[in-house]
């Protein structure tokens, strides 16, 4: 007898189909959710510096170079124009303080001085004849106050007499007048005289002075024009070194010309040139090891110039002056500045990836090294050898620190 077979669902005759589809599905939903769809590039081991991120000390310090300079340079300007008619010293040689160094001729110079010393001497002579003549005028006037004097006492004498006589009826009343009259007249004219001689004392007293400073002010200005003459011989100004004389014989000089400079060897300082992005930490007293090929020496940091020019500012040291004795003028050191002193941080190799990146961000190593992935990362001090992390990388990490132009935009580089 013939038995009915049972049919199958449809999704059982379908059921190979249908699992393919699904895990085909799960694929797609997974590449869409979890897969990762960063650019990235490929890129040689070799081509690269991969450096470790490490746990340390971090020392704060910049690294300058410095040159030897004299403590001091003093320099030489012509304080009278002329022609070099002789050069008595030559560029290099140690000097004594008013040592000549050059001497300079100039006949307009010369006659000037003669004149002006002539117009000295005639204005200092009139001066003379002026107060001279003003001590004969007060004694004249003594002389008239003198002989005024014993005239009235003639005439006090005579009118007292004419009184008594005209009295007792000797003499007639005019003649008595007359003799009055004469005598209070010449009384008035000694009140007169006296007062005057009193006026021209005071005036005098005051013009004399006047006169005499005049004088003195005139004989200090003739030893100046002399010094002029003195001027025409060049001098060194301290005891030092010539370091430079920018002199030939016959050259012709102005006034103010620089002809050279003297340096004060008693102590030397370096001078050095600092970024400007570190101005705000840089101040005085600050410590520097200073590198020479006679051995290192420490430094002090003494002045600051505030003068920014081309993205840097200068700054002098100081050292020891038992540690100078091997140090030459120009001769070049490394300094490392200490900003200030060590801290426990996390160090990162300093590299070229800085200049792409501005320490934002880096590329990190996996652990199997097959691959790097961008970062972002937040650096806080540096100096020559490490940068300061203070987010973003653990010690031990691997990060690419060479340049970052080869990767472009990508945001992963694969390793061959």
């Amino acid at each position: 007898m013939d038995r009915q077979l049972e049919q199958k669902p449809w999704w059982k005759k379908n059921l190979k189909w249908i699992t393919g589809v699904a895990i085909f599905l799960m694929c797609c939903i997974y590449f869409i959710a979890f897969a990762d769809h960063r650019s990235s590039v490929k890129m040689e081991s070799d081509r690269i510096t991969i450096s470790s991120v490490e746990q340390g000390d971090f020392q704060d310090y910049i690294s300058v170079t410095a040159t030897v300079e004299p403590i001091k340079t003093i320099y030489l300007d012509a304080i009278e124009g002329g022609r070099v008619e002789s050069i008595l010293l030559e560029e290099g040689k140690m000097v004594e303080k008013g040592d000549p160094i050059a001497r300079l001729s100039n006949t307009n110079l010369i006659l000037e001085i003669s004149n002006n010393e002539a117009n000295v001497a005639r204005a200092i002579n009139e001066l003379r004849t002026a107060r001279l003549q003003m001590e004969m005028n007060a004694m004249e006037l003594q002389n008239q106050i003198v002989k005024l004097g014993g005239d009235l006492f003639l005439q006090k004498r005579k009118y007292t007499n004419s009184k008594n006589f005209f009295a007792e009826g000797l003499i007639s009343e005019d003649e008595y007048l007359k003799d009055k009259t004469d005598f209070e007249a010449s009384e008035r004219q000694m009140t007169l005289l006296k007062e005057s001689f009193k006026r021209d004392s005071i005036y005098r007293k005051i013009q004399i002075e006047t006169l005499e400073s005049s004088a003195e002010r005139m004989e200090e200005n003739q030893d100046i024009i002399r010094q002029r003459l003195d001027n025409l011989t060049i001098k060194a100004p301290v005891t030092g070194q010539l370091a430079a004389l920018n002199l030939e014989e016959g050259q012709v000089i102005n006034y103010g010309t620089r002809v050279g400079k003297v340096n004060v060897l008693d102590d030397f300082k370096l001078k050095a040139k600092v970024d400007e992005h570190y101005i705000s930490r840089i101040h005085k007293g600050l410590k520097g090891s200073c590198q020479f090929p006679s051995g290192d020496i420490e430094a002090e940091l003494t002045k600051v110039y505030a003068e920014v020019v081309e993205g840097k500012f200068e700054v002098d040291l100081t050292f020891d002056e038992t540690m100078q004795k091997a140090l030459r003028i120009g001769q070049t050191s490394y300094v490392k500045l200490q900003l200030g002193d060590p801290v426990q941080a996390i160090l990162l190799p300093r590299g070229s990836f800085f200049q792409s990146t501005g320490g934002q961000w880096v590329f990190v190593l996996n652990k199997d090294r097959t691959a790097a992935y961008k970062r972002a990362i937040t650096i806080g001090r540096q100096n020559p050898k490490y940068f300061e992390v203070l987010d973003g990388l653990q010690p031990g990490e691997e990060v690419i620190t060479s340049g970052y132009e080869v990767f472009g935009d990508n945001e992963v580089v694969i390793l061959n």
